[in-house]
């Protein structure tokens, strides 16, 4: 699912197709609409997540339940993307952040800024957490502003693998599994992150290189009763890429690799 963004004139065009007659939202070009209780408003929002997209639009973007000023996607299909990235504290502790910066040097959302697809059928960017033999759990801080790429915390502590995982491991941007939608088979909910990836090829990836990936397939996990898709992929410029296809291509001349996968994601659950 891609990352919901509403426009403001829709969202109001919406509120009143469905009865909210008093909601109120400040309106970039300075109106305001009156507010009767800011309860419906959420309740409007969260429902309007599932049904509207609005791209190109002077939008406002719902960033977990907060509603944040729009921000221009860096770019639509482009390549190469002009990102680069800042680290800001010290490696190895609560502190550490890297931060991801457009040409100018502002801040970006490496999951809500960033695009999806490339000018390619097939391909999408990945964004990469850990690189591959690393052990530090690293994701970008979903609840935080601008999500910057950090080390996970559990119960207090910086979180590290059980052992160096042995591909690169990211996400693609403007993802979200819907914690509200339940599998048809599977009967569990999304996790409420963006969908993850595993990258299968030769390279090891920088943390928080943005790269093009030819999608293979992808394997269902469930973690804690939620959902977990784990995309498996290979970097579109890797020199296997041209003849992998699919997961059966990956079984035939990676053997291995899948099952490879599947169990190392099982000891570490």
């Amino acid at each position: 699912l891609s990352a919901t963004v509403l426009c403001t004139r829709q969202l109001f065009d919406l509120a009143a197709m469905n009865g909210f007659a008093n909601l109120s939202v400040s309106h970039r070009a300075g109106r305001r609409h009156s507010i009767a209780s800011l309860a419906p408003l959420l309740a409007l929002l969260l429902a309007a997540l599932k049904q509207l997209q609005f791209p190109g639009c002077n939008s406002w973007l719902l960033v977990g339940t907060k509603f944040v000023p729009p921000r221009r996607i860096v770019a639509l299909h482009a390549a190469p993307l002009d990102v680069r990235t800042e680290v800001r504290g010290e490696v190895g502790t609560e502190s550490f952040r890297r931060f991801f910066l457009d040409g100018q040097g502002q801040e970006i959302s490496p999951w809500h800024d960033l695009p999806l697809g490339t000018d390619v059928e097939g391909e999408y960017w990945m964004v990469t957490e850990i690189p591959k033999m690393t052990k530090a759990k690293m994701e970008i801080a979903t609840k935080e502003a601008s999500n910057p790429i950090a080390q996970d915390l559990k119960k207090g502590k910086l979180r590290d693998y059980h052992g160096p995982i042995f591909w690169n491991y990211g996400y693609l941007p403007q993802t979200w599994e819907n914690p509200s939608v339940e599998h048809p088979e599977l009967r569990v909910m999304g996790d409420n992150d963006p969908v993850d990836v595993v990258e299968i090829g030769t390279r090891v990836h920088e943390q928080g290189e943005i790269s093009k990936v030819k999608v293979l397939g992808a394997l269902a996990m469930i973690d804690d009763g939620e959902l977990d898709w784990k995309i498996i992929a290979i970097a579109a410029d890797d020199p296997s890429a041209g003849e992998l296809r699919d997961l059966k291509d990956v079984e035939e001349k990676l053997p291995g690799v899948v099952s490879g996968i599947r169990e190392w994601f099982r000891w570490y659950k």
